[in-house]
């Protein structure tokens, strides 16, 4: 009997800094019975050979088959977990349309909440299974079907940070889908901190309320007001949308005559703890605020496409010392994948970079020095991730939580095109990156918990 409930050995990727991955070859991995690491081992260390002479054929010990490596559990800042119902479709039209025409009348329905159960149920499970450990979640209006959704997070062993939509404005919300009024909707947004705090208690890996006013065009200034007032109180996460697109852009600044940033500032809505989805339209007065206050982006590329009528200039905000990872956006995103999302990340920034007009002079067609690598798109799955909420997760080191995909590049199904042995293990991370399918993924941990396998 040892001091560990798991002990893991294989060589892994992780992200320490953004431009480059650490490569952890044949590593022993501790893991105490928090879930976290506890200890780390490298071959090159003197009692190794001891470590592993004395851990190996344990029950609890875990080594990895030929072909097989480790990666953290991604992090996905941003989904819109009702809207899984109709991810794949409804992205014809632009962002206000499209919440009028499609969206709405769907989270309308999670009034039902036997029909919230079968999607969030499924909507957990895919995203686990494409390696997904930690989502920070927009649920509905609905108190019970947002609680739900986190009670699911709780019993998959995802660590779910989850939020009540707030949108109380009866001018800018259809009267079929909105809060009752304002009184109500921070009523209802107390209630359901305390009721997932009391969730949270039973949950290893951690459930999290998260204060989600929708965005400003869907609330009331008293409301938004009111919200920032109960993350003060209860010490939460804040989400909402930020500068997304031309329109959400203007209507902000022409209703309060300042941009959104600024604008949610002075609700009491910017923080350590707050993560701002899209964000593409904040100029340098803006980012300098996120930065000075903590304030994360959440980077959704592969959305931003169809609804944001522009690309992020990421490596700008980067520079200026803001926080950001990635999100998947469901549905304007139509993928539960942050593969694909950081790979659209590298696809987008290059397009920004080189520009897309052929008819101007190459030298005015895009924006330098816009570019990154797929090295830097994982760090924003990861370990951007973890620093933009502010918890010990999306790395593989002493002290963060054991949340890790077992990658299989030799899956019969999806065997990866590596022919060699002696592989370069930043080439296999590579094609690991660009070519992983969750066929691929093998097993997913979360706080030292196996939650998923495909066997």
């Amino acid at each position: 009997m040892n001091n560990y409930t798991h002990i893991f050995h294989g060589t892994a990727f992780s992200s320490e800094f953004p431009k480059k991955v650490t490569i952890l070859k044949d590593y022993l991995f501790f893991i105490d019975t928090n879930g976290m690491i506890k200890k780390m081992i490298g071959p090159e260390q003197a009692e190794y050979p001891a470590l592993l002479e004395t851990y190996e054929g344990q029950a609890n010990f875990h080594r990895l088959a030929e072909g097989q490596y480790f990666l953290p559990g991604f992090v996905d800042l941003h989904v819109h977990a009702p809207q899984w119902a109709q991810s794949g479709t409804a992205l014809d039209i632009p962002l206000y349309d499209w919440l009028h025409t499609y969206t709405f009348p769907l989270e309308a329905k999670y009034a039902d909440l036997s029909f919230a159960s079968s999607v969030y149920e499924d909507l957990v499970s895919t995203l686990l299974a494409n390696g997904t450990t930690t989502v920070l979640y927009f649920a509905t209006v609905h108190k019970e079907a947002s609680l739900l959704l986190a009670k699911i997070c709780a019993e998959k062993g995802q660590r779910g940070l989850v939020g009540k939509v707030v949108m109380d404005d009866p001018e800018q919300n259809p009267s079929y889908y909105r809060d009752a009024d304002t009184k109500t909707a921070l009523a209802d947004t107390e209630s359901f901190i305390l009721a997932v705090k009391e969730l949270a208690k039973e949950a290893k890996q951690g459930v999290y309320p998260v204060v989600t006013p929708r965005f400003i065009p869907s609330c009331s200034d008293e409301a938004l007001k009111g919200l920032g007032e109960l993350a003060a109180k209860y010490d939460t996460h804040i989400q909402s949308h930020c500068s997304e697109s031309d329109w959400a852009h203007g209507y902000v600044k022409e209703r309060l005559g300042k941009h959104d940033a600024f604008a949610l500032h002075d609700f009491g809505l910017l923080g350590d703890k707050s993560v701002m989805a899209h964000c593409n339209f904040l100029d340098d007065n803006d980012a300098a605020l996120f930065a000075e206050t903590g304030t994360a982006i959440s980077h959704c590329p592969l959305s931003n496409a169809y609804f944001a009528n522009s690309v992020l200039p990421l490596k700008r905000f980067q520079s200026m010392g803001i926080d950001i990872g990635l999100g998947t956006d469901i549905s304007a995103g139509a993928t539960p994948s942050l593969y694909d999302n950081a790979k659209q990340a590298v696809v987008s920034s290059r397009m920004l970079e080189d520009g897309v007009n052929q008819a101007l002079p190459a030298e005015e067609r895009g924006v330098p020095d816009s570019r990154i690598s797929i090295h830097e798109a994982f760090y924003l799955a990861t370990a951007g991730g973890g620093e933009s909420l502010s918890l010990p997760i999306g790395r593989l080191q002493e002290n963060y939580t054991w949340d890790v995909q077992i990658i299989d590049t030799k899956a019969p199904t999806a065997k990866l095109p590596i022919f060699s042995e002696a592989e370069d293990l930043d080439d296999i991370f590579q094609k690991i990156l660009y070519l992983v399918r969750p066929d691929n993924i093998s097993e997913v941990w979360v706080q030292g918990e196996k939650v998923h396998s495909r066997s």
